[in-house]
Order: structure tokens, then C-alpha cells, then sequence
């Protein structure tokens, strides 16, 4: 009788007796290069600095090279050249267990939602009203985390689809770094198109001018609000020599907070136009840029495939994703 030899035992053959690179460790190493600390990477992954350092020693062992220096903590020649696969490996690997964890669950009906703040507006939310009313027992969930964590979450299957934001000009598309580290699959369809506004107090002297180019506020005091505003890098963008004077800075995301800021005078903000309902406002005339809204996903299905119908239905968006 032939014995009945695994396909491990065969790959394990094949690759001269070795086992396949252990993906925890290239998670750990990963972490590691790209935060440029062993205690940082700890403390992101939940382990001891011990255990980092242990994973990326094995690691490399197993490899027969360095993947990192250490002082400064940065990647090899060779360290660099994995971390060009890792982050595809890893994204599928986390796609895969996804996949498998819904197999357990087929009746299970869910809509996970990802989306920048300020990018799920009404329309996104009349969107998932109209698909919770026809199903009602979907599980849904909306996530508000920054544009990274969207398109990282959609690509490994965390969450069903995802609504990102910025700065582009007219109908062109977001520049979303899908193309490479295994998000290749990704795609992107047009929701909504807004022009830009300087948010100003009552009291400015810019309040209810008709319009302003952005290249004549670079004195401006401005109000720096990730999450809610519109990057400063704009402004660089318009005038090369810019170096906008920031006079305070806003953590968090919350759009009341910027607004009473704002009133109160203490800077003005760069925002798509009627995000800020009780300031003034200037309508930005040159550069010709506006705030764009895109649906992200990977191949909608279900409720994610009528959410995204929904948003199309709602007139927010320009083309709708193939069934």
C-alpha cells in the first residue's frame, strides 16, 4: 500500500524541509518597520516588547537574513523587499479568514459601513434606511474611522463597503493608493461632487464676499481640524510658498465644536460648502477644486450591493457598481 502522504508533508518536501513563513511573525515585522519602534509595535499588537523582539529574531532566522536594523529601527535591503509582499499577504489572509467566518453564519444578513468622517451624510444614511426596511433583519453597523483604515477595511473584507472623502478637481477621482499592496480589486464609484467654502465669523472682513481664491488667504489664521476640514495641504498645493498660520488646532472630528471656533473668531476653516451651517461662508472661486464623496468596495453583494443601488436611486451618485 502507498502511504498516504499529506500535501503538507509535500510542500514541506518541495521547499527542501521547511514550513511556510509564519504569518503572525510577518504581521509583527510589519508593525514594527512601519511604526519604526519595538514598543510601539508592542503596544499596537498587544504583546510584550519581548515577544516583538522574539517573532522578528525567529523571523529572521527562518529567512537567514536581517529584516530591520535597529538603531535606527528601519528595514534591510532585504526587509524592505519583503515588506513588498507583506502587505498583500497579510490583506488576503485577512480577507480569507473573513470569508470563512461568514461560511459559518450563511443566514446571517449584515451591512458593515466604513466611511471618513464627513462622508456619510444623508443621503448615505436614506440609503441604508431604505435597505434596513426591506430587510429587517439585517445586522447593520456604521464605522467612522480615517481614510487609511476605510480602504485597509474594505480590502481585507472587515467592512462590506466604505464612503472615503477629498480634495480633487471637478469629476476627477480620488487619489486612493488602491492600485498596489494587494488592494488592486478595489473599486470606486462617484457619490457626490460639493464646492469649497472658507468658513468665516460674522465679523470678518471677508464675510459675504461672493468669492476668494485661496492663494489670497495664505495670512490668514486658520483652524486646523483633521476629520472635519479640509487638509492645509490645499492651501500649499495652491501657492507652493504658502505656509498657512495655523492658530489652533481641533482633535476629534467634531463638526459643532469647528463651527462654534469658528463664530467665535478664533480662525477660519477650509470646508465643503454647507457642512457649517450657522458661520458665514466664502465660496473658493480659484483653484477650481472640489469636496468629492466616492463609494469604495470590492464586489458588493446582498445588502451591501442594494446599499450601494440605494445611494445611486437617492441621485448621489453618477454611475452605479455592476451587478
Amino acid at each position: 500500500m502507498i502511504p498516504d502522504t499529506s500535501i503538507s508533508d509535500r510542500d514541506r518536501a518541495a521547499r527542501g524541509g521547511r514550513d511556510p513563513l509564519n504569518a503572525q511573525w510577518l504581521r509583527t515585522f510589519a508593525a514594527v518597520a512601519r511604526l519604526g519602534s519595538f514598543s510601539a509595535a508592542a503596544e499596537e499588537l498587544r504583546y510584550t516588547q519581548s515577544a516583538v523582539s522574539q517573532q522578528v529574531a525567529a523571523l529572521e532566522k527562518d529567512l537567514g537574513t536581517a529584516v530591520l536594523r535597529r538603531r535606527p529601527v528601519e528595514p534591510t535591503e532585504a526587509g524592505a523587499r519583503l515588506l513588498e509582499h507583506a502587505g498583500p499577504i497579510l490583506l488576503r489572509l485577512d480577507a480569507a479568514r473573513t470569508d470563512a467566518a461568514r461560511a459559518r453564519e450563511p443566514g446571517l444578513l449584515r451591512l458593515a459601513v466604513a466611511a471618513c468622517p464627513g462622508a456619510f451624510g444623508a443621503a448615505a444614511a436614506q440609503a441604508l434606511a431604505e435597505v434596513r426596511a426591506a430587510e429587517p433583519r439585517l445586522e447593520a453597523a456604521v464605522c467612522t474611522v480615517p481614510l487609511p483604515a476605510v480602504v485597509e477595511g474594505v480590502a481585507s473584507g472587515e467592512f462590506d463597503v466604505g464612503l472615503v472623502d477629498g480634495v480633487a478637481a471637478p469629476s476627477d477621482p480620488l487619489r486612493l493608493g488602491t492600485g498596489e499592496g494587494g488592494r488592486e480589486a478595489l473599486r470606486t464609484e462617484p457619490v457626490s461632487e460639493r464646492p469649497l467654502a472658507v468658513a468665516l465669523s460674522a465679523a470678518h472682513p471677508l464675510a459675504g464676499r461672493g468669492g476668494v481664491r485661496l492663494a489670497g488667504l495664505v495670512d490668514a489664521l486658520w483652524i486646523d481640524a483633521p476629520g472635519v476640514t479640509v487638509p492645509l495641504e490645499v492651501l500649499r498645493d495652491a501657492d507652493p510658498n504658502a505656509s498657512p498660520r495655523v492658530a489652533l488646532r481641533l482633535d476629534g472630528g467634531d463638526a459643532g465644536a469647528l463651527e462654534a471656533l469658528v463664530g467665535a473668531g478664533h480662525g477660519v476653516a477650509l470646508v465643503p460648502r454647507g457642512r457649517l451651517r450657522d458661520v458665514a461662508e466664502s465660496p473658493v472661486t480659484e483653484p477650481r477644486l472640489v469636496h468629492r464623496t466616492e463609494l469604495l468596495h470590492l464586489d458588493p453583494q446582498g445588502p451591501a450591493l442594494d446599499f450601494a443601488e440605494a445611494l445611486v436611486r437617492q441621485g448621489t451618485a453618477a454611475v452605479s457598481p455592476a451587478r
